[in-house]
C-alpha cells in the first residue's frame, strides 16, 4: 500500500479543454548521477570545437541511442503533482515501488514530475496502487497508463515541510539576454558555442520527449501489440532547438519482423486481417483511428487533428502536460533514416552542430525562415546547405553520402521503397577530419561562398558533394539525399532566395570590416555574431524606402504643384535652364 500521509496517485482523467499550450519551464531537482553526467559529458564536448579537436571516447550508434533512449522511457512514469510537496516525502513514497535512477521537476499547466526507475517492474507496482478516480459530476474513461495525478491525503500537514527547489528555466533565451550573452563572449567562437548552448535540447528536454512518445506508443498498443512509436526529426538528429515540435511516426514494421523466424514444419500460419486497395488508403485508416483514440482517451492530448490527404498523412494534436506540439505519421522510415544521416553528420565534427545553429539564428533574426509555411527557406534546407559547405572546405570537414556508402558492410544496407539509403552507422569508423578552421573563420566564409554562388544554374548535393547542373528550373533546388529526385527547396521563390544572397554577402562584409576594427568585449557594444544577428543595413533601406513612399492622393497633388510652379512665370532658371519637379 501507499505510505501514509503523504498521498494519493490516481490516472489522470482526460481534459476536455482545448486551450493553448504552453511550452514547459523545467525545474531541475538534485538528481542522481545519471542526469548530472549526461549534462557534464554535454558541457564538456561544447567546450571543444574551436578548432574542431574531438573526444576520443567511443561514439554510440544513432540506433543505440534510440534503444536506450527507448528503454529508458518505458521505465519513466509522468506525475502531476500539487503545487507544494514535499520532494523527500515525495521521492521516500514512490521508491516503494523501487529504486529510482533520476528525476526532474518542470511547469506546464501545473507542476510535473518526470521519475525513471531502474526497472520496469516499478511502473507496474505503481499501477497496480493506483486508482481510478471518482467524478461527481462527469464519467472517467478508465484508461490505465503511466501519467498519473497526485493528490494530498493531509495537505496540512505538508505546508510546513516543503523543501526549497531549485529551479532553473531552461526555455531559449530571450533576443536581449542572447546579446549580452555574446557581447561578453571572448571570442567569435566563443559566442557561436554560446548560441548552441542556449538553444540545444537539455538532457530533460530529451526524456520528456522520448517518455512523450512512449505515452503515445502505449495508447496505439491496444490496437497494434508490438508497435513502436518512435521520434525522428529535430528531436533526435542533434539539431533541435529548445522549444521545437515533435515529430513521431507509428512504427508497424517491426510487427512482422518478430515473427518472420518462428515458424518450422511444413505450415506457414498467418493472421487473418482485413485487405484495402493501397498502403496509402491503410496509412489514412490506421491515423484515423489513432487520432480518435488520441482524441477520446489519451490524457492531456488536445486539439487533435488528422490531416489525412496531406503528402504525408499525419495527426497534429498537442500534448498538454509536457507542452509539445507533435505531428504523428506511420512508417515513414525514410524520414528516420534522414535524422540518422543528420545525427551522424552532427557527431562527427563538434563545430557543425555549432555552426549550423548560428546560421538557423541568423536566417530567423532576418525572417528568412518562419514557422508558417511558405516560400521561405525551411531550417533543413539551411542545414544541408551548411553540410555542402562544410563537404567543400579543403581538407573537407564532412565526408559526402557517397562516400559513406563505400564504407558500409552488409548489416549496413538499406533500401526503402526503392531508395537507397545505405550509408555507415558506425561513426567510429569513419576517420576524423584534418581541416583545423576556426568557427570564425567557416562562419564568415559560409557567407562569401553563398553570397556568390551560381544559384540560377547549380544545384546543391550532399550525395556528391559538389555543384551541379540544376535538372529543373526552381530558383533554389536542393537535392533529396535519398529521394534523388525530390527538391527539398521547391517551395522557395526568387526573392527570397535573392534576400537570402543580399544578407549573405552583407554578412560577410561586416565580419570583414569588423577584423579592422573590433570593440572590446567588455565595452558591452554589439559585435561578431551579435552584429549579425542585428536588424540588417538592407532592412532598414527598405522600410525607409517604404515609409518615404507617399499615399498617391498626395503624389498627385504635389506633381500638380511642381507643374504650376514650372509655368513661365513661376519659372527657375539654374545655370540657364528651367528645372521641371518630377518626383512623386
Amino acid at each position: 500500500m501507499a505510505a501514509r500521509g503523504v498521498g494519493m496517485l490516481a490516472c489522470l482523467p482526460l481534459c476536455a479543454q482545448r486551450s493553448q499550450v504552453l511550452r514547459p519551464t523545467h525545474r531541475l531537482l538534485s538528481c542522481s548521477g545519471t542526469v548530472a553526467a549526461d549534462v557534464k559529458r554535454e558541457e564538456q564536448s561544447s567546450r571543444n570545437v574551436e578548432t574542431g579537436s574531438e573526444d576520443r571516447t567511443p561514439k554510440k550508434k544513432f540506433s543505440e541511442v534510440q534503444k536506450e533512449r527507448r528503454e529508458q522511457a518505458q521505465r519513466t512514469v509522468l506525475i502531476h503533482c500539487p503545487n507544494k510537496i514535499s520532494e523527500k516525502k515525495f521521492l521516500k513514497y514512490l521508491s516503494q515501488h523501487g529504486r529510482i535512477n533520476s528525476h526532474f521537476f518542470y511547469e506546464s499547466f501545473g507542476l510535473y514530475a518526470v521519475v525513471e526507475f531502474s526497472q520496469k517492474e516499478s511502473v507496474t507496482s505503481l499501477q497496480n496502487v493506483t486508482r481510478t478516480p471518482s467524478m461527481e459530476t462527469e464519467a472517467a474513461i478508465p484508461f490505465k497508463s503511466r501519467f498519473f495525478n497526485l493528490k494530498m491525503k493531509n495537505p496540512s500537514s505538508q505546508t510546513s515541510e516543503q523543501s526549497c527547489i531549485q529551479s532553473s528555466n531552461h526555455s531559449p533565451p530571450s533576443n536581449k539576454k542572447l546579446s549580452e550573452l555574446l557581447c561578453y563572449a571572448e571570442s567569435m567562437d566563443d559566442q557561436l558555442n554560446t548560441l548552441l548552448k542556449e538553444f540545444q535540447l537539455t538532457e530533460e528536454d530529451i526524456k520528456l520527449r522520448y517518455l512523450t512518445c512512449s505515452l503515445i506508443e502505449d495508447l496505439a498498443a491496444a490496437y497494434f501489440q508490438d508497435c513502436t512509436v518512435r521520434p525522428f526529426g529535430s528531436s533526435v538528429n542533434s539539431f533541435g532547438k529548445l522549444g521545437c515540435d515533435l515529430d513521431m511516426f507509428l512504427d508497424l514494421d517491426e510487427i512482422g519482423k518478430l515473427n518472420t523466424n518462428k515458424t518450422s514444419g511444413n505450415f506457414l500460419m498467418e493472421f487473418q486481417v482485413k485487405n484495402v486497395p493501397s498502403e496509402r488508403i491503410a496509412t489514412q485508416k490506421i491515423l484515423s483511428v489513432i487520432g480518435e483514440c488520441l482524441d477520446h482517451f489519451g490524457p492531456g492530448c488536445v486539439g487533435v487533428q488528422k490531416i489525412l490527404n496531406a503528402r504525408c498523412p499525419l495527426v497534429r494534436f498537442s500534448h498538454q502536460a509536457s507542452g509539445f506540439q507533435c505531428d504523428l505519421t506511420t512508417n515513414n522510415r525514410i524520414a528516420l533514416k534522414s535524422s540518422e544521416l543528420l545525427y551522424i553528420y552532427g557527431t562527427l565534427d563538434s563545430r557543425v552542430r555549432a555552426l549550423v545553429f548560428s546560421i538557423r539564428c541568423w536566417a530567423r533574426a532576418h525572417s528568412l525562415t518562419s514557422s508558417i509555411p511558405g516560400s521561405w527557406i525551411t531550417n533543413f534546407s539551411l542545414t544541408m546547405m551548411v553540410i555542402f559547405f562544410l563537404q567543400r572546405r579543403s581538407p573537407p570537414i564532412l565526408p559526402t553520402l557517397d562516400y559513406l556508402k563505400t564504407l558500409a558492410d552488409a548489416e549496413d544496407k538499406c533500401i526503402i521503397e526503392g531508395h537507397n539509403c545505405t550509408f555507415i552507422r558506425d561513426l567510429n569508423r569513419i576517420k576524423p577530419s584534418g581541416n583545423t578552421e576556426t568557427l570564425e573563420s567557416l562562419l564568415k566564409e559560409f557567407f562569401e561562398y553563398f553570397g556568390n554562388f551560381a544559384f540560377n544554374k547549380n544545384s546543391i548535393n550532399i550525395r556528391q558533394g559538389r555543384e551541379q547542373n540544376k535538372p529543373e528550373s526552381s530558383p533554389l533546388h536542393i537535392q533529396n539525399p535519398f529521394e534523388t529526385s525530390l527538391n527539398i527547396s521547391k517551395n522557395v521563390n526568387q526573392s527570397q532566395l535573392q534576400k537570402f544572397v543580399d544578407l549573405a554577402r552583407e554578412s560577410a562584409w561586416i565580419l570583414s570590416q569588423e577584423d579592422k576594427d573590433r570593440p572590446s568585449p567588455s565595452s558591452n557594444q554589439p559585435w561578431g555574431l551579435a552584429t549579425l544577428l542585428q536588424p540588417s543595413v538592407l532592412s532598414s533601406v527598405s522600410l525607409a524606402k517604404k515609409k518615404r513612399k507617399k499615399p498617391a492622393s498626395e503624389r498627385i497633388k504635389n506633381l500638380l504643384e511642381s507643374i504650376k510652379s514650372s509655368s513661365p512665370e513661376n519659372d527657375t532658371h539654374t545655370n540657364g535652364k528651367r528645372t521641371v519637379s518630377t518626383q512623386a
